[in-house]
């Protein structure tokens, strides 16, 4: 999973209590492990996000 399509993610949040963004999927260690270890693997919950559809989410 790159890291810049979870910046354009609608999943991907900002966490003020700890100064951090996360993705906001329940996942399992099951799946969270999967992303990981396969370097090719893609994100079956990824949505597309623009700045537009995260702003308003706001």
């Amino acid at each position: 999973m790159n890291a810049s399509e979870c910046e354009t993610c609608w999943y991907y949040d900002y966490d003020e209590e700890y100064d951090e963004y996360f993705c906001m999927m329940d996942l399992d260690e099951d799946e969270v492990y999967r992303f990981f270890a396969t370097p090719k693997s893609r994100c079956p919950y990824y949505r597309q996000g623009d700045d537009y559809t995260l702003a308003r989410r706001q």
